[in-house]
């Protein structure tokens, strides 16, 4: 379940990285020769914004199968193998979408994640430790949760919001590095250093910052991908998978794990804020819910 951070990640580094290069090409003083320019700059900051975005989403399956070694099943080789390709193969078909790359990664820990640019183009992945530690219900429930997800196109999403919040942490960057650089260190024609070097410290801040709406997202996306999953694998099978889960990890997480919200840590204070899962007692508390119904 690593494919938000992984698109974060690769986010904002893709946002960064086009920022700075438009700078040096001077392709962005061009829009403040006369003053800053805001709806100039807002453009700019979209077209920049749902750019990096997009880009990100565009190589999310190449760099998930690069960053967490998957190994992608092109013929089984053995039942397990067999197994999980078929599971996947018909819950796809269920869920009207095409077939996905099914792969596995090497890691004791329990965990699994789809992405892909669109529904008919995605890849599962699921590592050694589930097979392993999951029963095969359990991991039926584990792969009808990620299918869900490409179903429900949860990445195309993501990557639409964002663009959204990348649009306003570059636009705001820049009216704060225009206003410092006036303000505080009177420039008075074009922009100096000190412009630069704010712009850069706030599209950080900010991109953090940002990251609160996202993270909403992907917590609600996450009890919508549980319900996916019940409605393909049987509920009983996704509140068993998902307290299997809980039991794995009774403790918080290490930090190792934690920014991978696995089994989504704590749920208290700011904490929550970054959190990209729900707590499991809250997933398998809505899946009752909904059961009792």
């Amino acid at each position: 379940m690593k494919r938000i951070f992984l698109f974060l990640a690769t986010n904002m580094a893709i946002v960064l990285v086009l920022s700075v290069t438009m700078r040096l090409l001077g392709v962005e003083p061009y829009l403040n020769a006369n003053g800053l320019n805001l709806g100039s700059l807002l453009i700019f900051a979209a077209v920049m914004g749902f750019g990096g975005s997009f880009i990100s989403l565009a190589i999310s399956k190449w760099s998930a199968k690069r960053a967490m070694g998957v190994q992608v099943i092109e013929a089984p080789s053995n039942s397990t193998e067999f197994w999980l390709v078929e599971t996947v193969r018909k819950y796809s078909a269920e869920a009207g979408i095409k077939m996905p790359e099914v792969g596995i990664f090497d890691t004791p820990e329990v965990n699994a994640f789809a992405t892909g640019m669109t529904k008919n183009s995605s890849l599962v992945a699921v590592s050694s430790g589930l097979l392993r530690q999951m029963s095969k219900s359990e991991a039926e429930a584990v792969i009808g949760h990620e299918v869900a997800h490409i179903a429900n196109g949860d990445m195309v999403t993501l990557a639409l919001i964002q663009g959204v919040v990348n649009t306003f942490v570059m636009f705001l960057s820049r009216v704060i590095g225009h206003v410092v650089d006036r303000v505080v260190f009177k420039t008075e024609n074009g922009h100096g250093p000190a412009f630069f070097i704010t712009m850069i410290v706030a599209e950080l801040v900010l991109g953090v910052l940002a990251s609160i709406i996202v993270m909403y997202f992907s917590r609600q996306r996450e009890f919508r991908a549980d319900r996916g999953g019940a409605g393909l694998a049987g509920r009983s099978n996704m509140i068993a998978a998902l307290q299997r889960l809980n039991s794995l990890h009774p403790a918080p997480l290490p930090e190792k794990l934690a920014a991978f919200g696995i089994s989504g840590g704590g749920a208290g204070g700011i904490k929550r804020l970054f959190m990209t899962h729900p707590p499991l007692e809250e997933r398998i508390e809505a899946l009752r819910r909904q059961q009792a119904a």
